[in-house]
């Protein structure tokens, strides 16, 4: 048995030490906001933080992140994830959602680290996460505006 805590809730988990954090999430305690979409760690949407860190659940093995705290899209929140959302709300960047709960932990992770970034370090923190749809420049233009808002 695993002890996970998952979004501030602890949980004990029975799956085979080896499996990806993600297939926990969504199938065992039914959170379905990460999403699988390469299996390889390439595209980010199945993002989730352990201890405050960005990580690919696709390919981190339950017993890898044991004792550790898990933030899955569902369970961000705070002042910069509000931002981030409301941003991307107002400039519409979603378009066909699949990639946007990776995108917005990414951009949460982003903001923490630097409140004002750059274009290079929005490039750089966004690198790994793909969106089919190609809404960068809306992403780019919501994480700077989430930081706007955070600053006022």
């Amino acid at each position: 048995m695993t002890k996970l805590s998952i979004n501030g809730r602890e949980v004990d988990i029975t799956a085979d030490p080896d499996t990806p954090l993600l297939w926990v999430v969504r199938d065992e305690l039914g959170l379905t906001g990460a999403k699988f979409g390469c299996g390889q760690a390439l595209c980010g949407a199945c993002t989730m933080y352990a201890d405050g860190t960005p990580i690919r659940a696709c390919v981190t093995p339950l017993e890898s992140v044991a004792g550790q705290a898990i933030t899955t899209p569902e369970g961000l929140e705070g002042r910069i994830a509000e931002a981030v959302r409301a941003a991307w709300e107002k400039h519409d960047v979603a378009q066909c959602g699949y990639c946007q709960p990776g995108q917005i932990m990414a951009a949460v992770a982003l903001l923490n680290g630097k409140p004002a970034p750059t274009d290079t370090d929005i490039d750089e923190a966004m690198t790994g996460n793909i969106c089919r749809c190609a809404t960068y420049g809306r992403i780019r233009t919501a994480i700077k505006t989430a930081s706007e808002t955070l600053k006022g």
